[in-house]
């Protein structure tokens, strides 16, 4: 079994060393210069983008993974996988780079997660109290199913399998469980990017 993901992100940061060190999943930082350039070629389990890549006070991330959109669709197509935090700004398109319809509301707050079905991506949380969940917003709207949603049914964690891999959506503001990010960062083989 192969543990290998990408952080996508302009600059290594805590988030790298937390996946790198705590979760024992090798991770390769890959910046909006990389994400955007038809020349780059990384072979990952998982590609993780993430909280505040729509906000341009925090990354220029967002223009990168626009001009990627083809690549990212094809990268989990054909079985990579992806997870995508929550964009951290209000303006409108922040996800419309992803392989499917994808709405976000920007609301900082807790907020008390159920879930609704059974889904492996509910151990994103693991570790945390789902009564008081930091979470910087909602999908109001989406192509995907519901993971995770408040008590008023908004929805806080989507995923969708897309071909061979799969899509995950969280507007949760912690760092996800490294049980979570183990198993979803580990496969049998790497895909290309």
């Amino acid at each position: 079994m192969i543990a290998k993901a990408a952080i996508l992100w302009d600059e290594p940061g805590t988030f790298n060393r937390f996946v790198n060190e705590c979760c024992g999943i090798c991770c390769d930082h890959v910046n909006q210069h990389l994400i955007a350039s038809p020349f780059y070629r990384g072979r990952y389990v998982a590609l993780v983008v993430p909280t505040g890549f729509g906000n341009p006070r925090y990354s220029r991330l967002l223009p990168g993974l626009r001009a990627a959109a083809p690549r990212i669709r094809r990268f989990v197509e054909n079985g990579g996988r992806l997870l995508v935090f929550g964009a951290a700004d209000e303006r409108p398109g922040a996800y419309d780079w992803l392989p499917f319809p994808v709405e976000y509301r920007h609301e900082y707050r807790e907020r008390a997660l159920s879930f609704p079905g059974s889904t492996p991506y509910g151990s994103l949380i693991d570790g945390y109290d789902a009564g008081a969940v930091e979470t910087d917003g909602v999908f109001p709207v989406h192509g995907g199913e519901t993971v995770a949603e408040t008590p008023e049914g908004e929805a806080v964690i989507i995923a969708k399998e897309i071909g061979e891999g799969a899509v995950v959506v969280a507007t949760t503001h912690e760092y996800p469980s490294a049980k979570f990010m183990g198993a979803f960062c580990t496969a049998e083989r790497e895909t290309l990017f």
